[in-house]
């Protein structure tokens, strides 16, 4: 009875450690369905299981996403770059990158961004140079009056700084005690052959005195010293009655009627400048005229502290407006020889750290291709390497930028689909 009895709990227990792994191996079986029906089977089904419902090409997936700085490398998903910039997607009605750098863009995005090309050609080119600049005198058109014989000036004609003489005339009249013995003796030799002329030459005797002495009886006490040059007094020291010394400066004349202006170049700029380039002057007393002048000389040395050379500009000066030491401003225009190729300065996207224009290759394709540039003039900009006339580069749309931290996305959102 006993034996029967164990025999019966070993079978049910048999059975039931059967129904046990059954019922384990269907649950896994379950498990296992289920897992292969929920979870994509490749990386591209990840991702578009990952991605929100609306893709970024008007709520539709991308073909591919490509990379933001034109590099040849796509990806079947998104990602980032070393630096962190999304790759950008590419639609259907977009062309993948071809050689490795030209996008194409939707007609429909082009129109809204504004985009506007022109014809890449050969200009003659002239670098405009801005300088401040002072005005000072000619300095060939100064004298002083500084007699070779001392005396006492008896009476003075002209006796104010500022006033205007003409050469010839009459500054003042001396007593000289040197003269005198000298006029003396050429009296007395008339006639003979005397060093007394020569001496009297020598000291700059005047001639209008010498010629009285040849018609006269009589020495004269006085004699009249005249203006060696026309032009204006702009520093008077001789007093009537005072006593100077020979070769004392008494007067100090200079024509204005041509005057300098100094200008300071920068060293950048000093190999566009030569002589001969037309200057425009302009002071701030006068700020609605300018004076047009020519540069006539390129000093040859550059300040050791400022790093600008001095350059010479002759400015005439009828009218007397321009008075030495004003502060000034000039404008060169200073051509660059040949012809060569230029772009519109909103053409170039620059970062500072490099320059890169947009190329239109038509039917919605576009090349950013950096460019060395050279001289920037009224609104175009020198083109050294990179572009070749008969190109079309873009020339105005909203994307344009200058910042290094910017460009790569200024060139993403020109290509990138209609993300919403």
């Amino acid at each position: 009875m006993s034996n029967a009895s164990s025999s019966k709990r070993g079978a049910a227990l048999s059975l039931a450690l059967f129904a046990l792994v059954l019922g384990l191996a269907a649950g896994a079986g379950a498990v296992l369905w289920l897992w292969k029906g929920t979870t994509p089977g490749t990386p591209m089904e990840a991702a578009q299981a990952a991605a929100p419902s609306g893709g970024p090409c008007n709520g539709k997936p991308a073909k591919l996403y490509r990379n933001p700085m034109g590099a040849p490398d796509t990806s079947p998903v998104p990602k980032k770059d070393s630096m962190g910039m999304d790759y950008i997607p590419v639609c259907e009605d977009e062309g993948a990158p071809e050689n490795g750098n030209v996008v194409k863009v939707s007609l429909d995005r082009v129109q809204r961004l504004g985009v506007r090309s022109e014809i890449v050609e050969e200009r003659a080119l002239a670098r405009t140079i801005l300088t401040f600049a002072s005005v000072q005198y000619d300095e060939r058109r100064q004298a002083v009056v500084a007699p070779k014989f001392g005396g006492w000036i008896e009476k003075l004609y002209v006796n104010a700084t500022g006033d205007v003489v003409t050469a010839g005339q009459k500054l003042f009249d001396v007593y000289s005690p040197e003269l005198n013995v000298l006029q003396q003796e050429f009296m007395l030799s008339r006639g003979t052959q005397s060093g007394a002329e020569g001496r009297l030459r020598n000291l700059d005797y005047p001639e209008a005195e010498l010629e009285k002495l040849r018609r006269g009886d009589r020495a004269p006490r006085i004699i009249g010293v005249p203006a060696p040059e026309a032009g204006t007094v702009v520093e008077k020291m001789a007093v009537k009655g005072m006593r100077y010394q020979p070769g004392e400066v008494l007067f100090r004349i200079v024509d204005t009627s041509t005057m300098w202006v100094l200008a300071e170049v920068y060293e950048q700029d000093l190999a566009f400048v030569k002589v001969g380039d037309v200057a425009k002057v302009t002071v701030n007393t006068w700020p609605d005229r300018s004076f047009p002048g020519r540069v006539t000389f390129i000093y040859p040395s550059v300040g050791k502290e400022s790093r600008t050379a001095r350059l010479r500009i002759e400015v005439a000066n009828p009218d007397g407006l321009l008075r030495a030491d004003m502060a000034a401003t000039v404008e060169i225009v200073a051509p660059i020889p040949g012809r060569w190729v230029a772009v519109p300065d909103s053409a170039v996207i620059d970062s500072g750290k490099r320059q890169v224009v947009l190329v239109e290759r038509g039917e919605g394709r576009y090349e950013p291709r950096p460019v060395k540039l050279g001289a920037r003039v009224a609104g175009y900009v020198q083109v050294l390497d990179g572009l070749k006339p008969g190109e079309r580069v873009v020339t105005a749309a909203t994307f344009l930028i200058d910042a290094e931290s910017n460009l790569r996305a200024a060139l993403a959102a020109f290509t990138a689909g209609d993300a919403k």
